[in-house]
């Protein structure tokens, strides 16, 4: 009697454990699929058979009037893709570095992995606004997405828009 109280009182334990800490809901559990996004904005094209994800996408507003993409992006597909232009307020980016989208090749805006910047030269945003970028790419197309306008301080202070040796 006392082996199979203790073998209840394990299994009870195990099952509430489980069940109340939500391990058991597998792949879909709701605290796994949580994801916010701090400042940059988020963008999954998935039609006509692309894979392309944007993510932490913003402009940072530099002292010189031009603005400086920030974000990643990343191809899921294993046919190459490219992105052939950036533009904001109908001016557009000179972008350099790499622009060719590979499987799980993620394109880096800035910061210490960047192996791509685009800047938008004069475009003279306000800093805390709200702007359309539009992104071309040579097989998903164009998209158009309101992003954050930040200013070069905290974790931007080092973003510019002088060109990089990338």
């Amino acid at each position: 009697m006392r082996k199979f109280q203790k073998v209840a009182i394990f299994s009870i334990s195990t099952v509430l454990a489980l069940t109340l800490t939500s391990c058991a809901a597998g792949p879909n559990a709701e605290t796994r699929l949580t994801n916010k996004v701090t400042d940059g904005n988020e963008i999954v094209l998935t039609e006509n058979g692309n894979n392309i994800r944007v993510s932490n996408l913003l402009l940072v507003a530099t002292n010189d009037s031009a603005a400086v993409v920030v974000g990643h992006i990343v191809k899921r597909l294993e046919e190459n893709d490219a992105l052939i232009s950036i533009s904001s307020n109908g001016v557009p980016a000179v972008i350099t570095g790499e622009t060719v989208l590979r499987a799980n090749k993620p394109l880096h805006f800035e910061g210490e992995s960047a192996n791509v910047k685009a800047v938008i030269p004069g475009v003279n945003l306000v800093v805390g606004t709200n702007v359309k970028l539009t992104l071309g790419f040579a097989r998903a197309g164009i998209v158009t997405v309101n992003v954050l306008v930040r200013d070069q301080s905290e974790i931007y202070a080092d973003i510019t828009s002088q060109p990089s040796s990338l």
